[in-house]
């Protein structure tokens, strides 16, 4: 699996909330190995399952050390949010979505039950920057993109740019660089 393999805005597989995820396998591991190819070549952080066309409930989410070059590799299947609190603004941009990064609000804080790789239940809380990714991709799960975050006015200013990401035709990018979700 490549970087060519993210499925891009307008592909409707983006907007389908996905299955739970039962089989706990060889082969979900295999593809989670890839996914971890996929998403480093991408430079992104996050991926979740439905940007590569598997309509599944999963992600992974590969959080960088801040003294060196590795990254965290975590693992999460069917993701539920049971609590959140408070408001965070942060620049966001999605490997789905190239060439946009918006200021999306979403809760600061989250408590977080999901599965493992091996089917083990965990719960969770966070309120840096994996919860922020965490959030980004469940959406992605329940067929949400963080556009849809986005005010009206705002998405309606974006009208134009969404048609060509999904006409595929190039954008012009400003010259903010975030890190894609």
């Amino acid at each position: 699996m490549s970087a060519d393999n993210i499925r891009i805005y307008g592909d409707e597989i983006l907007r389908l909330k996905a299955a739970p995820v039962v089989d706990f396998n060889e082969s979900l591991k295999a593809t989670v190995e890839d996914m971890f190819d996929t998403m480093q070549q991408a430079e992104g952080i996050g991926l979740a399952a439905p940007q590569v066309g598997i309509s599944q409930a999963f992600l992974i989410v590969g959080l960088p050390h801040e003294d060196d070059d590795d990254i965290d590799r975590l693992f999460f299947a069917n993701p539920k949010i049971l609590e959140t609190d408070g408001e965070s603004h942060f620049e966001e941009g999605c490997l789905s979505v190239p060439g946009i990064t918006e200021d999306v609000v979403r809760p600061q804080w989250i408590k977080l039950e999901c599965q493992d790789i091996d089917g083990k239940i965990h719960t969770l809380e966070d309120d840096g920057l994996l919860a922020r990714v965490l959030q980004h991709e469940i959406d992605h799960i329940n067929g949400i993109l963080f556009i849809d975050r986005l005010s009206p006015a705002r998405k309606s200013l974006l009208k134009n740019t969404l048609k060509k990401i999904a006409r595929r035709e190039p954008i012009e990018t400003g010259s903010k660089t975030k890190s894609a979700l």
